[in-house]
């Protein structure tokens, strides 16, 4: 069974990308544009893993992961945040509202071997 992904961001050509990327890899992509879409969707959906970006207009990714993750039925969900921010706090606040992971925009494809590795796809 194919592994679900919620990606999360407000940029609608990186989100487009992304589907398409993901995708081609296998898995079963559900899109958000902001924090309050993707907890929606998260509650609704129940991804195996969400793709997060940071920066958002209205709810950031902080917020949307803290909410996420304070959420009974969300809180299991591996959060990775995927983001161009180089805010020298991005890890330490990352850690603190629960993501597992950090991963840089522009991306490479050693990306998806990481998110291959969190949802158990060796």
């Amino acid at each position: 069974m194919s592994k679900k992904i919620l990606f999360v961001d407000d940029e609608p050509m990186v989100v487009a990308l992304m589907q398409k990327r993901l995708a081609s890899r296998g898995f079963i992509v559900e899109t958000a544009f902001d924090g309050k879409e993707a907890l929606q969707k998260a509650k609704d959906w129940k991804p195996d893993l969400i793709l997060l970006d940071v920066i958002m207009p209205e709810m950031n990714g902080y917020d949307t992961c803290r909410q996420l993750k304070a959420a009974q039925e969300t809180a299991h969900i591996p959060v990775v945040f995927f983001t161009a921010s180089q805010d020298s706090a991005l890890e330490t606040n990352a850690k603190k509202v629960g993501a597992t992971k950090i991963v840089q925009k522009p991306f490479v494809d050693q990306v998806f071997q990481s998110l291959a590795e969190i949802l158990g796809e060796d």
